[in-house]
């Protein structure tokens, strides 16, 4: 099992406040992204990958109030967007609160997390149009939206179809030019870190510290700007 640093998520309140907050802060705008009908937001993305990190791009997302409702109003939205505390904080200002992880084997690593008593919920199938093509993918979305260990348990995805025989040849990473934006590290700290090393060395996901301490993930990104560290706060 192969699992990497896929992207890194930035919620804002609307995609318009989350590219001039990512303008201010990180001194590039995002490039184009696309809609998820089956939950109503849309995002902005940009390439971040260094050798390190050769998958990795970073994605402001936000709630699409201008699409149509999902086939379920009740059903919740991915990375915990329909949660009130994380609603009242990117109303504030947008911020890092999850990432997700790339995986060669997407069902593996969900049982591998069962093992470990992590219900990191089932993989559903999702697509959107890019220049490039119809972009696949599967992404572990539990029903009620819930990211895990305040977002320092990455979402699962695989991209490509099930049966593709180059699943990555249709990942974001191949049409975004670079930014001037290159992920440096990603840390966490959280009160039950042996419990999340425990998961992250389960799907094979390393490279990144675990120390135990206040729930947090932080980013470190070298940018136009300078060095900028984004972190979630517990949130």
């Amino acid at each position: 099992m192969k699992t990497h640093i896929d992207h890194l998520v930035v919620v804002a309140k609307t995609l318009e406040l989350g590219v001039q907050w990512c303008e201010a802060t990180l001194g590039v705008t995002p490039g184009p992204g696309g809609d998820h009908a089956q939950y109503a937001t849309h995002n902005r993305l940009f390439k971040i990958a260094t050798p390190a990190h050769p998958l990795a791009y970073f994605e402001i997302i936000a709630i699409n109030q201008n699409a149509k409702k999902p086939a379920n109003p009740l059903a919740s939205r991915w990375f915990d967007m329909d949660d009130p505390a994380l609603q009242a904080a990117v109303a504030k200002e947008p911020r890092l609160v999850h990432f997700v992880a790339n995986t060669s084997e997407i069902q593996a690593a969900r049982h591998a997390l069962k093992a470990l008593g992590i219900d990191r919920g089932p993989a559903v199938h999702a697509s959107r149009h890019s220049r490039r093509g119809v972009l696949q993918w599967q992404i572990t979305v539990r029903e009620d939206g819930q990211r895990l260990f305040d977002g320092a348990l990455p979402s699962l995805i695989q991209w490509g179809k099930v049966d593709a025989a180059e699943p990555l040849r249709l990942h974001p990473r191949n049409s975004l030019p670079r930014s001037g934006v290159t992920l440096q590290s990603l840390a966490v700290t959280h009160p039950t870190a042996p419990k999340l090393q425990a998961a992250y060395e389960a799907i094979g996901l390393e490279g990144i510290t675990v120390e135990a301490g206040p729930a947090n993930l932080m980013a470190t990104l070298n940018t136009p700007k300078g060095v900028v560290v984004l972190q979630s706060h517990g949130i």
